[in-house]
């Protein structure tokens, strides 16, 4: 085994490998650059080594220097994670060079699946069952055009070196097809520094469903279960979930003897996935093998007891596999969602910010949170903006699935905008409980988890007003504690008026609709109660609050509801998803958020793509104006109604800060408009 390994990566994933290693005895080496000189990795590790300014292309993405350092330290491994070098060919080669293990497979395995197109033709010699297609080496859109054409729409492009959706685009129309394959050529050059392009049939109601393959370098193989991870968001996944649902032992074996099958015609060694997808026929077809560690291993593990980062360590140092096939046993089940800092409602643009609070919930053997995020830390524009995985385990789906409500429902952050209201309205949805799942699950019931569709508010108004009640009630409490005079009448949070009723009135918003909220204190013998008044009707509450539990009786019925309360946001955690209340604080209005001086701004920190629009065009709404780069995603800015640009502020390679001005815009207003 060796001394000492150096981590090629950073965040949550460099992390995990470090506790791995500690546990075995392992010294580990960090690396960082000047966004991350702070970060937890940083400071979990035995030893870090400044790699670089903040872009990755400048840093992380340089193997050299990544050599370097682990030569420096006396690493005698370098483990790449995922992303960044992981499946670099080149890497690994030059890690061999220099009598660096790499730990993961041997070169020509990561050089046979680089290429998408390579690897189907691969399989395809294999008898590896493929979705229909063309990845062929001529890449003339007219070909590949064709290729479209002949299959017949839907059709999915993907960059051939792609990976986490990058450079892949679906097109349901050959009108469509032109459009859609520039953009995923722009991406993909954009993020692998390759456009080579590949088309295939695109399934209606796939699910998403991967194989987790180990080999060791003694010809043994084995496949620990599977992973279903049809819930995803621009082609990345979101919720990932293990074993996958209604899986028969028999699919189950067929399944994990195609993906061995996958790995051992390319010779490979070390922790590979072999994803496929499923059709609702129980066929299922060979997509792509990722070379290394996925994001969502953790699952894996929860339901094997298996620790897949010692698996590839051993194996990296030339031992056998530590389990055979028969030892492998499948427990329980889990799930993991995938924290963003992004705007689920905004398409889910990439966020930043710093992290002003960041309250997890408990770690147990059933709630396990992999990070690489402390309070305080800030979540830049350089890197991909996962905060944190959460995975929760337990006996059965049903079971797992309600842990992963009650933990995602205790998840408190604050600084940035997050998913994880997006995620607990997912997760406690309907469809996702009955397994309703295929990979277009969030565009087929968005109005239910983007709550769309207008709640209808039973308890929750008056459990949301009882809440902000006994929160004010709280803090005058701990006020009179501080004060010299604990029974000052202004240490009350009662309402208290000199000869009046103790009546508090405020206003809850909903939706963008507004509730006007009347609260009277009452007693009755020695029990405190309330009575409401929300636009007229009434209610009798009792409620005590414990943290963020709050337990209340509304009209005799009694209920207990997770409770949050960031800046004047409240947001009750119901079985039936996410209630949002915004405290409107007394004499300020909500105002309507206009951008008053004709401008379009950058939605956030980035890179400017594209210009496609010059000074004095007139344009039409919803026309392409330029094109962003943030978070290794692509943005594209639109006209928001017909006009003419007046003016252009930056141009293609112009680096943008978020809420820049981009351009001058001048809306045109129509003869009958004005009329």
């Amino acid at each position: 085994m060796f001394n000492k390994i150096l981590i090629a990566n950073r965040g949550e994933i460099a992390c995990r490998i470090i506790k791995t290693a500690k546990s075995m005895g392992v010294l580990t080496v960090a690396i960082y650059s000047d966004a991350d000189k702070n970060a937890l990795h940083v400071q979990m590790a035995d030893e870090a080594i400044y790699i670089g300014p903040s872009p990755s292309r400048e840093s992380y993405l340089l193997g050299d220097n990544v050599i370097a350092a682990a030569i420096q330290t006396g690493a005698q491994a370098i483990h790449p994670g995922y992303g960044f070098l992981s499946e670099n060919a080149d890497f690994c080669r030059s890690c061999a060079k220099k009598n660096i293990t790499f730990i993961g497979p041997p070169v020509a395995a990561i050089e046979a699946m680089g290429s998408k197109s390579a690897a189907k033709n691969i399989m395809e010699k294999a008898n590896v069952p493929l979705v229909p297609g063309y990845h062929g080496d001529d890449q003339s859109s007219e070909i590949i055009k064709k290729a479209a054409d002949d299959m017949g729409y839907p059709v999915l492009l993907k960059a051939t070196a792609g990976g986490g959706g990058k450079g892949m685009r679906q097109v349901w129309s050959e009108q469509e097809f032109e459009e859609g394959l520039a953009a995923a050529k722009r991406e993909a050059m954009s993020s692998f520094g390759d456009d080579t392009m590949l088309v295939e049939k695109y399934l209606t109601q796939p699910r998403h469903v991967e194989i987790q393959v180990f080999c060791d370098n003694h010809n043994n193989a084995v496949y620990l279960f599977e992973r279903d991870c049809s819930v995803q968001r621009r082609h990345q996944k979101v919720i990932e979930e293990a074993p996958a649902f209604g899986m028969s032992e028999e699919l189950r074996t067929q399944m994990g003897k195609s993906a061995i099958k996958s790995a051992q015609a390319i010779g490979y060694q070390g922790a590979g996935t072999v994803e496929f997808l499923l059709d609702v026929n129980g066929s299922f077809y060979f997509m792509e093998m990722n070379t290394r560690l996925q994001v969502e291993h953790p699952v894996t593990e929860m339901i094997s007891g298996q620790d897949l980062v010692e698996w590839q360590l051993r194996v990296a140092a030339g031992e056998i596999l530590p389990k055979t096939q028969k030892q492998l046993v499948l427990n329980g089940h889990a799930f993991e969602a995938r924290i963003y800092a992004e705007d689920p409602d905004k398409d889910f643009l990439p966020a930043t910010g710093k992290l002003t609070l960041l309250q997890t919930p408990i770690e147990s053997k059933h709630v396990r949170i992999d990070t690489g995020v402390c309070q305080g830390d800030e979540v830049s524009v350089y890197y991909d903006p996962m905060i944190a995985k959460l995975i929760v385990w337990d006996e059965s789906r049903e079971k797992a699935l309600k842990r992963l409500s009650k933990a995602l429902s205790e998840y408190r952050i604050n600084g940035v905008t997050t998913n994880i209201d997006f995620l607990y309205n997912l997760a406690t949805s309907q469809p996702f409980m009955d397994e309703e799942i295929d990979t277009s699950f969030i565009e087929k019931n968005n109005e239910l988890i983007f709550n769309n569709k207008k709640q209808i508010l039973q308890n929750e108004l008056p459990i949301a007003a009882l809440y902000l009640i006994l929160t004010m009630q709280h803090q005058a409490q701990k006020d009179a504690l501080k004060s010299s005079d604990s029974n000052s009448p202004w240490h009350n949070a009662n309402a208290w008026r000199l000869n009046e009723p103790y009546i508090h009135s405020f206003a809850l918003a909903h939706n963008e609709t507004e509730y006007n909220v009347e609260v009277e204190q009452k007693k009755y013998v020695s029990d405190v109660y309330y009575s409401l008044n929300v636009n007229g009707e009434q209610f009798n509450c009792q409620g005590s609050l414990n943290n963020d539990l709050l337990i209340t009786t509304i009209n005799g019925h009694r209920s207990t509801t997770t409770v949050s309360l960031i800046n004047n946001s409240i947001n009750l955690y119901r079985e039936n998803g996410v209630f949002n209340f915004i405290y409107i604080l007394p004499d300020c209005g909500q105002h309507d958020n206009e951008d008053g001086h004709g401008g379009l701004t950058a939605p956030m920190n980035g890179t400017m793509i594209s210009v496609l629009v010059k000074t004095g065009d007139t344009v039409s709404k919803n026309q392409p104006l330029v094109i962003m780069e943030a978070m290794k995603m692509e943005h594209t800015i639109k006209a928001p109604s017909d006009g003419i640009i007046n003016e252009i502020f930056f141009q293609a390679g112009d680096m943008v800060d978020g809420g820049a001005e981009l351009l001058a815009f001048s809306e045109q207003i129509s003869v009958n408009d004005e009329a």
